[in-house]
């Protein structure tokens, strides 16, 4: 299978095309990737030639996925790395081991790698500094000061940033932690989840009093229910933190004899040590199916074991074949050999064999497939020990001795113990966004299929646009098959159908075939009580899972789209218009001033709107100084930025456009925050007068960095043909296409990934 669908060639063609360099031309079609990836692979064997035919066979058809850092760097000759995952280095509580580590993410982000940081290591706000005789900051500002960082990679051309930050249950400033996010645009490239342990959870239960504690201080005292409330709050206002439960974390962990876990990468599927690093693969169960819509329809577990145990190998060799930004990280890679095979298109599996997700006769056999699975993998790194040694770090006495490993079958222990085992983990199931749209736009990961069927704008070579429709491919299969008219059968059932305790049933199933963890996101209804949505997080502890991640639409994180209809008001027609707004002769409106430190002459920003329906949105700006040393770009701004307002629609992307605008001389401190760029500092004044004027929810300070696009509608944007989905507008190319799984933003129309 190397012809690939319109949609899917544009992904390959954006994400994991090698587009050639002076050695090597261009790839004309995923077959040569397929070539190129088996090939880089293989290397590393003693005998290439032997294992590069079985490992292109395993890419052929997509039934074994590579994680989209080896799809796109593996045999490029690239200064990239092949890993997914990196935990960064312990912080230490000292300014000059602070910056130390700032430069070890940035060249980690540089290079590809997404990252986790713990700053539960650094002293809460307010303590004291004896040796400057001052106090700390605290550790929110240094996250802030990592999130510049990473919007400054980002705007340099690197691929988009993603970050994990954690802090402890009981660290003093965990509230404040817990609400960074409501300010609007703040922490952006930031996914934030708080480390909750098990002495918390059983706080919470007891309603006992918690302590805030930091070295050997105790901060101060309050209910644990309150603290558990405002985390919850926070998460059902905002969709952020997210939960980890920490002591489970490392009390199940393969390698508890020898690490100690604090954080997540990003997606929050691999907990990592120190400087520990993962890379993925994903075994795709729906083509895998047997019989597909027939009361035969079942798993092809001989063909899964058999590409499993290729799956295990040439992620192993990815270890080898991989470069990393810094040292510790391949020492620390080497020595454990980690890796994250997992599964993706499990929501179109069950569709084939006719079971709805999240039943119990879908958790049975989810079960079953996810025990063979785990058994396979171990037997294949058993077998690679045999013939290139286990893991450094192996010692069978203290590996057989974890909790986690006692849930082992016997034989499987006792192949261990007699023969050792290659790599320290071997299991995880990620997001598989973006790879999964690549491969025909699969139901992805672990996930229910989102939506069926939606309706895409395709932006031609001569700058025309026609619109195509996207399927799922259980869902096109069942068409092509049955007829159009037929009657969809109950496995057919979308992520917003499902309760949430279907969705977490599922979670907890799987998790217990996995060494790492899984990323799930669990979506929920807008409407859903606060009382319902704390449930969900009492039966993800209660089930055993290692983390708890929600997404509910609300005005701060997107709307919901409902079915394409009419416009049923003047504004709502505006904001599908493709036509220049007519300008009124009056025009309400604001001028502010703005002070830039490298500037001699103020620069003044004046914002006019238009109001329709009762309802103010901006309509113009006009940018004006003395300097002339702004001028052509300032009329430029003005002219386009203008442009983008009259024609309505979606106008928000224009301020995080804006703000992600970092100054390679430098940015600004103003209000007590740093500006990265006048232009920056021009989009936090747009920012605000959006939500002064009520088009905007939420408040900000000037000098953020991002903004959330919080409309419902746009111009030209991507609509689901039946149902509602939780889409957002994507950042990069606009379309309301942005939905959340998996822990992930990711873009259905362009395959924008924010941490994939």
């Amino acid at each position: 299978m190397s012809e690939l669908s319109p949609f899917s060639r544009q992904i390959w063609e954006a994400k994991y095309r090698f587009s050639g360099s002076l050695d090597q031309p261009p790839e004309p079609d995923i077959g040569a990737t397929w070539d190129r990836v088996a090939r880089a692979l293989a290397e590393v064997e003693k005998e290439p030639v032997k294992w590069q035919d079985p490992f292109r066979r395993a890419l052929e058809g997509f039934r074994f996925l590579p994680a989209g850092r080896i799809l796109a760097g593996a045999g490029t000759e690239r200064d990239v790395t092949l890993f997914n995952c990196f935990v960064m280095g312990t912080i230490p509580d000292d300014l000059g081991g602070i910056f130390s580590h700032l430069r070890e993410a940035a060249l980690t982000l540089q290079q590809g790698g997404g990252i986790g940081y713990d700053f539960s290591t650094l002293r809460p706000k307010g303590a004291p500094v004896r040796s400057l005789g001052s106090t700390s900051s605290g550790p929110i500002s240094f996250m802030e000061v990592w999130d510049s960082m990473c919007g400054t990679i980002m705007s340099a051309g690197a691929r988009r940033g993603a970050m994990m930050g954690t802090l402890r249950c009981d660290h003093p400033d965990i509230e404040a932690f817990v609400d960074a996010k409501r300010t609007a645009g703040r922490l952006t490239n930031f996914n934030l989840s708080v480390l909750v342990t098990d002495g918390f959870m059983e706080a919470i239960r007891q309603d006992d009093e918690w302590s805030l504690v930091f070295g050997d201080k105790v901060w101060r005292r309050l209910p644990a229910r309150a603290l558990w409330e405002r985390i919850l709050r926070a998460t059902y206002e905002t969709a952020e933190p997210g939960v980890i439960f920490i002591d489970r974390i490392n009390r199940l962990n393969n390698l508890s004899y020898c690490e100690t876990i604090q954080a997540t990468n990003p997606c929050g599927e691999q907990p990592l040590p120190p400087y520990g690093a993962c890379l993925l693969g994903s075994i795709n169960l729906a083509a895998l199916i047997r019989d597909p819509f027939e009361e035969t329809a079942h798993l092809d577990l001989d063909a899964m074991r058999e590409l499993v145990g290729v799956a295990v190998r040439m992620l192993d060799n990815a270890i080898d074949a991989s470069r990393f930004p810094l040292e510790q990280q391949r020492q620390e890679a080497q020595a454990k050999r980690r890796i994250g095979l997992g599964i993706t298109g499990l929501g179109d599996a069950l569709i084939y064999c006719g079971l709805r997700y999240g039943s119990a006769a879908a958790v049975e056999t989810v079960e079953a497939w996810m025990g063979e699975l785990q058994e396979a993998a171990y037997l294949a790194s058993v077998e690679l020990a045999t013939e290139k040694g286990s893991f450094p770090l192996f010692d069978s006495q203290a590996f057989l001795a974890t909790e986690a490993t006692q849930r082992l079958k016997p034989e499987l222990r006792r192949a261990i113990e007699r023969y050792g085992l290659r790599n320290g983990l071997l299991t995880s199931v990620a997001p598989t966004g973006t790879i999964s749209l690549l491969a025909d736009n699969l139901s992805s990961g672990l996930e229910p299929v989102f939506a069926f069927e939606y309706r895409r704008r395709v932006r031609e070579a001569d700058g025309s646009q026609r619109s195509e429709t996207v399927s799922d491919p259980a869902y096109r299969a069942f068409r092509e098959r049955f007829g159009q008219e037929a009657s969809l059968p109950p496995a057919f059932v979308d992520a917003q159908h499902l309760t949430p305790r279907e969705h977490l049933v599922m979670q907890a199933a799987i998790q217990k075939y996995v060494d790492a963890a899984v990323s799930k996101t669990i979506n929920l209804p807008a409407d859903i009580s606060f009382e319902d949505f704390r449930k969900v997080y009492d039966e993800a502890w209660d089930l055993g899972c290692k983390g708890c991640t929600t997404y509910r639409p609300t005005p701060l994180r997107g709307a919901v789209l409902e079915t394409a209809q009419a416009p049923s008001t003047a504004a709502e027609a505006a904001t599908h218009s493709s036509e220049p707004l007519a300008r009124p002769t009056i025009l309400p409106g604001r001028t502010y001033k703005l002070k830039w430190p490298a500037s001699d002459h103020a620069i003044y920003v004046t914002l006019n709107d238009i109001v329709q329906e009762g309802q103010r949105r901006p309509f113009e700006i006009f940018i004006n100084s003395k300097n002339m040393e702004h001028y052509a770009w300032t009329v430029a701004l003005t002219r386009m930025i203008s442009a983008v307002f009259r024609r309505g629609g979606e106008v928000a992307f224009v301020v995080e456009e804006l703000k992600a605008v970092f100054d390679p001389q430098g940015g600004a401190w103003m209000e007590g925050r740093y500006v990265p760029s006048l232009l920056a500092a021009i989009g936090g004044i747009i920012e605000q007068h959006m939500i002064d004027t009520g088009f905007l929810p939420g408040s900000t300070a000037i000098g953020g960095h991002g903004a959330e696009a919080t409309a419902a509608t746009a111009s030209g944007l991507d609509t689901p043909a039946a149902g509602t989905s939780d889409l957002r507008q994507c950042p990069r190319c606009g379309s309301l296409s942005l939905l959340r799984q998996e822990g992930c933003d990711l873009c259905t129309a362009c395959g924008y990934s924010r941490c994939g």
